[in-house]
């Protein structure tokens, strides 16, 4: 087995995640954010020779890390695919409610995040791209360069909270008809310069960047797809481990695995025994889980990260 990620990319929440999967030697577990590999290579080591573990990615750098790391381990297999394709992907290796564990390690990863070339960061001037994969769709510069005013100010809006979306969207309009956007250091310049207001400790342009992030990858109806499959694809007492990292994705996360645990009530005056309620798929395991004050020391972008745990019913 080789070793470990540096710790500049450990990944978030690594011994808590993988505890919660309850990982058994002879299970079948699927990592649907393979990333640089960190929870992937913790789950192997837990995994006997009868284990199986298939990673999802779809960023190539992701793929070719992947090969590099276990690419010789035959309980291994990767796809190159975004998490809403883990049906398909279930159907095809024939593990459809055989997975023992599921688990999911929302947004953006440290290493694209310190690559100025994906154009991820506002710390660092490269291309204005933000895909995850930068091979397909549409890139931030390129979204920026058509979109109207009223869609840019929804977007930072809804995805990013922001309470300057109509002054960032109008100063973005204004500037593209006289140079187009096409650098990171640009952008967050030209929020910067657009909002009136600074929060302490919090560079203007953070929330900005991560709606267009979010809208640039599709990220939350991505997400909203991959968790619908979810529940019938594990095994009776198999488990869902979701890490989120921002509050859009943490509410989706925790409504649906509200939803999932207390099913359907059924309409009053039906003639049923016990509790009125049909359709419950998932028991949530534990409390929300975030970082302890040792990983927060040694990685300050766990700060906001939350595990949440299910497991899916007999």
């Amino acid at each position: 087995m080789s070793g470990q990620p540096t710790p500049a990319h450990r990944a978030v929440l690594l011994e808590e995640a993988v505890e919660a999967l309850a990982v058994r030697p002879d299970g079948i577990y699927l990592d649907g954010t393979f990333g640089r590999g960190g929870h992937s290579g913790r789950i192997l080591e837990r995994l006997g020779p009868e284990g199986r573990l298939i990673a999802l990615d779809r960023d190539p750098e992701a793929e070719a890390e992947a090969a590099r790391r276990y690419g010789h381990d035959e309980r291994f297999h990767f796809e190159r695919c975004s998490f809403e394709m883990l049906q398909q992907v279930a159907d095809r290796l024939g593990i459809s409610g055989r997975l023992d564990g599921v688990l999911l390690d929302l947004g953006v990863s440290s290493p694209q995040l310190d690559t100025p070339e994906r154009g991820f960061s506002f710390m660092s001037d490269g291309p204005l791209d933000m895909r995850m994969d930068p091979e397909s769709g549409e890139s931030a510069a390129a979204w920026l360069a058509r979109a109207d005013e009223d869609e840019i100010a929804w977007v930072l809006k809804e995805y990013g909270e922001e309470r300057f979306a109509r002054r960032i969207a109008r100063r973005i309009v204004e500037t593209r008809q006289e140079t187009p956007l096409e650098r990171t250091r640009q952008l967050a310049e030209l929020i910067n310069e657009a909002v009136p207001f600074k929060e302490r400790h919090k560079h203007p342009a953070t929330r900005s960047f991560q709606a267009i992030r979010i809208r640039v990858n599709d990220e939350l109806e991505t997400l909203r797809r991959c968790l619908a499959q979810i529940p019938a694809l594990l095994a009776p007492g198999g488990r869902l481990a979701v890490i989120s990292f921002h509050s859009l994705e943490d509410r989706m996360v925790k409504r649906f695995l509200r939803e999932q645990a207390e099913g359907e009530r059924l309409p009053r005056g039906l003639p049923v025994q016990g509790d009125a309620r049909r359709g419950q798929t998932l028991r949530l395991v534990g409390r929300a889980i975030r970082a302890s004050r040792a990983e927060l020391d040694e990685n300050p972008r766990a700060r906001s990260a939350v595990l949440r745990v299910a497991e899916r019913l007999a």
